[in-house]
């Protein structure tokens, strides 16, 4: 079994990626640019930074299966259906570990804890320090998307005591009493906090755009560790730069990595991560995530279907 896995990692990450396969496996760890030297004897493909498209897909001969993270926006599914190629996601393996940092991107904005930490560091005078903060109890969250990760979301916003809204487009969803499910305008309007929590399609594309920035609270803080094209990034820096909303917790950009120059990185209002939310321990490993991919990979080994396979082949 042949897997090639692209993106950007270090030797150590490389290490641990590797190992978590077994170990008659070939392993090919590469940079996203260099994707066209190993296609061609590839039997899977983990993607990321790269677009698998139907170019892609002619130069893959001995392809049979792709499988993404949590997101797919980055495969055409129809192209790889026609070549009788499995695809599959791993949504919600690591819901808890993005749930958690969403929670953390809140806390330390409204503790102010990236700028408080700097401040002790440069030594500066505590006794002339003046800053704002906040406390989680009794505002109300709103999450857009009620899968695995926004309902875990919910679950650690009730333990701070804040009011939970929801909304989604599967109207099948239910919650309990603690959470009120609402349109997308009433969320909106009424949340101290908007976490996005949706997979990126033609519908979420720039959904956060300037008529979604100006309904929300004028203090209202916005996280995203969805996708970053779901927000309309020039839109959030006028709308951050003009205090139509209280900020930004982003850890997904519309290019990734982030441009060095970009505004979002001079920001006081913005608490930035390098899209680290689903692999918690910064080696861009997660043993939930791998173990679940050898799992598919070894379904489709034994000519069966993948779990979360979001196509059909003969």
């Amino acid at each position: 079994m042949n897997v090639l896995i692209t993106g950007y990692f270090n030797d150590y990450s490389k290490q641990r990626v590797t190992q978590s396969f077994p170990e008659n496996w070939t392993i090919q760890i590469v940079e996203p640019q260099r994707i066209e030297e190993f296609i061609s004897e590839a039997n899977v493909l983990i993607p990321e930074h790269i677009e698998v498209d139907e170019a892609l897909l002619n130069k893959a001969q001995q392809l049979k299966f792709v499988q993404t993270g949590a997101g797919f926006d980055n495969v055409d599914i129809e192209a790889c259906s026609k070549r009788n190629i499995w695809v599959s996601n791993a949504a919600g393996v690591n819901a808890n570990a993005v749930a958690e940092h969403i929670m953390a991107l809140i806390l330390g904005y409204y503790k102010n804890i990236s700028f408080l930490d700097q401040f002790m560091k440069n030594k500066g005078d505590e006794t002339k320090l003046e800053y704002t903060g906040s406390e989680l109890l009794g505002k109300t969250i709103g999450t857009i998307g009620f899968g695995a990760i926004g309902s875990r979301v919910a679950e650690l916003a009730k333990a701070f005591k804040m009011n939970v809204l929801a909304y989604d487009t599967n109207k099948n969803i239910q919650s309990n009493n603690d959470v009120e499910l609402v349109d997308l305008d009433t969320l909106i309007r009424n949340s101290d906090v908007i976490t996005i929590n949706i997979f990126l399609n033609e519908s979420t594309r720039n959904l956060v755009d300037k008529t979604f920035l100006k309904q929300m609270k004028s203090d209202a803080l916005l996280v995203n560790t969805a996708r970053g094209p779901i927000v309309c990034e020039d839109d959030l820096i006028e709308a951050l730069e003009n205090n139509v909303i209280g900020g930004a917790c982003l850890d997904v950009f519309a290019v990734e990595p982030l441009d060095l120059d970009s505004k979002l990185r001079t920001l006081k209002n913005v608490v930035l991560t390098p899209h680290s939310a689903g692999m918690p321990d910064g080696t861009k490993f997660h043993e939930a995530r791998y173990r679940f991919f050898v799992q598919n990979i070894e379904r489709v080994m034994r000519n069966e279907s993948p779990q979360n396979n979001l196509n059909q082949i003969k």
